[in-house]
């Protein structure tokens, strides 16, 4: 490194500038071990670390709690803005007449299949609803429902539809 000084005066003494020419000619001919270039570019690599990506500033174990976070938070989201079907229980409904539904006795695909099913209008016991799923009262057990029933070909029921009570 140059002092202030130095730069001030641009003629070198011609003493110095012969042993400066001796010293460059002794040194010429000498070469560092093979390991010294490598261990000062590994001092060097420490004392000024290379500037990491934005990406790199997390471990592995770091970005997959965060990739799981944001999987936990996707099925959220996608859990709370899709359209929520109400669940019921007991039998399934097949279709919808001025407000009262069908409640399905059989398989869908039986009901289905049937070609010549009718509708015919009964009455039944409000202790026959209990194994629809029905609530059952104590004090109306003995009462009727009026319904009416889909009733295939053979006279054997498919569904029901509760019409009023008795």
């Amino acid at each position: 490194m140059k002092h202030d000084d130095e730069f001030k005066d641009d003629t070198i003494d011609p003493a110095l500038a012969t042993r400066f020419a001796a010293l460059r000619s002794e040194l010429a001919g000498h070469d560092a071990p093979r390991c010294v270039e490598k261990e000062l570019l590994q001092a060097f690599a420490r004392q000024f670390p290379k500037r990491q990506p934005w990406y790199r500033t997390l471990s592995l174990p770091q970005w997959g709690t965060a990739g799981a976070l944001a999987s936990l938070c996707g099925v959220a989201l996608l859990l709370a803005l899709a359209p929520h079907q109400a669940i019921t229980v007991g039998p399934p409904v097949i279709g919808i007449d001025n407000g009262a539904a069908f409640i399905a006795l059989e398989s869908l695909e039986r009901i289905e299949s049937e070609p010549h099913a009718r509708v015919v209008e009964a009455e039944l016991p409000q202790t026959a609803l209990a194994s629809l799923g029905m609530p059952l009262n104590p004090q109306t057990a003995g009462d009727t429902v009026r319904a009416e029933m889909l009733v295939a070909e053979d006279g054997h029921p498919l569904a029901v539809r509760l019409s009023a009570v008795n």
